[in-house]
């Protein structure tokens, strides 16, 4: 005779109350809001949350609300029901982390590459890797899936890289296929700019459903919560502010083959070429900080001006997207006012005053984490919502099978 878990037999898949564990996985509930939210009567309610609960999916919490009577305890899911797997690839080195369910770290690691090595070697150095962090975990936990940032132009519904970007031939190569055949888990790829955003707009919930980052470092790209959700376009290349072109006389070569992109005129490698040709050694945007932080003339003359052209491109998202706040990261967000003051300068001398009145254009605080933490939201908002989830559960019942 089987045993029943809440009203439904052991075998049940978990696959069937995907629905609600999406509904759970979105925050902190109590019964009564779950029934309100889903539809589902008190009795079939029971049964699922008995199945989800008994699979050490959710637990109940110790935060209580106020019902009238006695206390309503909240749901939540079970942060160590499994761990969440990310990988930061930046230009020299890989970042790697092992968090809980919920999103905290638990393990994490940091190795160095030669991103001219080609992308084989710095994927198996991410294999590599996370299977040495998951090796410390005991008992061995139950992998819900990789999220992975690089640093590179990103078709999201293929998993490949679309060049040109500072990844040395990686174009065309699906990622999410070399990595998920290795480690047996779901992968999602995407852009860094775009996990930067998730990680911004997360770390400051108060930036509202509309809000642009920026990162201005080696390249120049962007990032868009638009109506409370990450916007990629139609083909993932939503944000790419960097080759716009600006109108101007004796336009540079940009490193993508166009002339007088916005990267061109104000990227950290195209203010270093300028303070080379002044006689100043400066390789890279961190060259153009260190100098600006010696308060050297031309390296912050150069700052400035590359804010204004930034500026000029911001300006017109503004008129079009009417963004209610603006965070500027990357490395050159570390010369601070000096880049600042020249975006702020041109929104609000091209834009309108309604769109300007209320929107917030600031500095964000650096992180080297930004990447590692809006690659694992981007894997939660991928595994734990929609048509993935029943998957997702179905790996996790097949796995507690294997495990008895």
């Amino acid at each position: 005779m089987l045993r029943q878990s809440g009203g439904l037999a052991e075998n049940t898949p978990l696959a069937a109350v995907s629905d609600l564990f999406s509904v759970i996985a979105r925050g902190q509930i109590t019964r009564a809001d779950l029934a309100r939210e889903t539809g589902i009567s008190r009795m079939t309610l029971g049964q699922r949350l008995g199945l989800l609960v008994d699979s050490g999916l959710v637990i109940e919490l110790a935060q209580t609300v106020p019902s009238g009577g006695r206390p309503t305890r909240m749901l939540g899911i079970n942060p160590d029901f499994g761990v969440l797997l990310s990988a930061d690839v930046g230009e020299s080195f890989i970042r790697l982390a092992v968090t809980d369910a919920q999103g905290t770290i638990r393990q994490q690691a940091q190795y160095g590459y030669d991103r001219m090595d080609g992308p084989e070697a710095a994927l198996e150095l991410i294999v590599h890797g996370l299977k040495t962090l998951l090796q410390d975990l005991q008992p061995a936990p139950f992998p819900i899936g990789l999220g992975v940032s690089l640093p590179a132009p990103i078709d999201v519904k293929a998993g490949k890289v679309v060049g040109p970007s500072i990844l040395y031939n990686w174009d065309d190569l699906d990622v999410v296929e070399w990595l998920s055949t290795r480690l047996d888990v779901p992968v999602v790829v995407e852009n860094d700019v775009n996990l930067m955003t998730l990680f911004e707009a997360v770390r400051s919930p108060g930036t509202s459903d509309h809000f642009m980052f920026i990162k201005v470092g080696t390249g120049i790209g962007s990032g868009l919560i638009l109506d409370g959700h990450l916007y990629r376009g139609a083909d993932g290349a939503s944000g790419d502010i960097g080759h716009i072109q600006l109108n101007r006389d004796n336009a540079p070569l940009c490193r993508c083959g166009k002339v007088g992109c916005l990267e061109a005129h104000a990227a950290g490698w195209a203010i270093a070429r300028d303070l080379r040709a002044v006689g100043l050694e400066a390789r890279d945007a961190h060259d153009v900080v260190r100098l600006v932080n010696q308060h050297v003339p031309e390296a912050i003359g150069l700052v400035r001006q590359a804010g204004r052209a930034v500026g000029e491109v911001v300006a017109d998202a503004v008129s079009i997207l009417n963004p209610s706040t603006i965070r500027i990261g990357g490395t050159l967000g570390k010369t601070h006012e000096y880049l600042l003051a020249g975006v702020r300068e041109r929104v609000y001398q091209r834009c309108l005053p309604l769109a300007t009145s209320r929107l917030v254009i600031e500095l964000a605080p650096p992180s080297d984490m930004a990447c590692l933490v809006g690659a694992t939201i981007s894997l939660r908002q991928k595994v734990f919502a929609g048509p993935f989830t029943g998957a997702m559960l179905e790996r996790f019942q097949a796995w507690q099978t294997g495990q008895a």
